[in-house]
């Protein structure tokens, strides 16, 4: 039988109503009591790691969950987190950069009602999940609304509604239906290496969205405050105003001082790209990363886990263009 380990951080999925609302209390033998219909099949354990509000999961709490799953995983043939939903998708895509093309499932999930409301989409999250393990889908998941997307193609799309989550600009991995699940492109992580674990992380990284006549002096200010890399959210296909207001002047500071900087597209489809208009070609020639069609969780892990293994600019540039775990198209 397939062994599991269940690794609970809190969220809305273990909450209960308090004196000023949801509070996290349920433990992860609580939560496993609803996967019993699967122990015929799977040997279960469980572990409160954390018992957060998703808000307060952070970089150093990605370490943590990194860490533990790496060392369970010569141990289960799959782990099972269970996370509040608001900052699941950085989580997952900081896992996927930290352990790596592992061999067995680590999926992730949550819900947007605990797990005790009478209408919760709690247990069908977490059978989602089990179907993941069950068909040794390889990889770090997100397992939501029968929907499997990659790790580091999940972002949070809805607050309110079941279907909070979409696979941008990949494949789901698979979807679940009345006549069984369904598998579109599985990520291949075939490998005979032994799971490593890279978990060094710069947290000195920005995320900037701009807004016609975001002023430049705000550049300085991230300089001046110690920060190591930024990724900005940029119009459309890659561009940034630089009459009026010059942005590209202060961003080859920024790169001039060492200073990696990532450039997405604010829209949540498709790519940016620097080829099409004469802005594009402006930044480029500043020596600015093209973040391509990465999601914003992913561009800004991807930085803090570059950083975390390099200070050389040309490394940076190397990582960036180099696809580790499906995060990035590069054609």
């Amino acid at each position: 039988m397939k062994r599991i380990l269940l690794l609970a951080t809190g969220g809305t999925i273990a909450s209960k109503s308090g004196e000023r609302g949801l509070v996290p209390t349920l433990h992860s033998e609580e939560l496993l009591r609803y996967l019993d219909r699967y122990r015929e099949d799977f040997v279960f354990d469980a572990e409160d790691i954390l018992d957060l509000d998703s808000s307060n999961i952070q970089p150093e709490e990605w370490v943590l969950i990194a860490r533990r799953v790496h060392s369970a995983l010569e141990h289960y043939d799959g782990v099972l987190i269970t996370h509040g939903t608001d900052t699941l998708a950085y989580t997952a895509a900081a896992l996927s950069f930290m352990l790596g093309k592992v061999r067995q499932s680590v999926v992730i999930t949550g819900s947007q009602l605990p797990i005790e409301n009478p209408l919760t989409d709690a247990t069908t999250n977490l059978f989602t999940a089990m179907e993941v393990i069950r068909m040794g889908i390889r990889g770090v998941t997100v397992a939501f609304d029968r929907k499997i997307i990659r790790g580091t193609r999940a972002v949070k799309v809805s607050t309110m509604g079941f279907d909070a989550f979409k696979s941008v600009n990949a494949e789901y991995i698979g979807e679940i239906y009345a006549d069984g699940t369904r598998l579109y492109s599985p990520f291949e992580t075939n490998t005979t290496e032994a799971p490593k674990l890279l978990d060094e992380l710069c947290t000195d990284v920005f995320l900037l969205k701009l807004i016609p006549g975001t002023r430049p002096e705000l550049l300085d200010r991230i300089l001046d405050m110690g920060y190591r890399g930024l990724v900005i959210e940029a119009f459309g296909a890659g561009g940034i105003h630089y009459l009026n207001r010059d942005l590209l002047t202060r961003l080859n500071r920024l790169v001039d001082a060492g200073i990696p900087v990532v450039i997405c597209s604010q829209c949540l489809y498709e790519k940016c790209d620097f080829t099409i208009y004469e802005v594009g070609h402006k930044i480029l020639a500043q020596g600015i990363i093209p973040g391509r069609d990465m999601t914003t969780e992913a561009a800004v892990t991807k930085l803090m886990w570059a950083l975390g293994q390099t200070e050389d600019m040309k490394e940076i540039r190397r990582i960036f263009d180099t696809d580790y775990v499906g995060e990035v198209s590069l054609e």
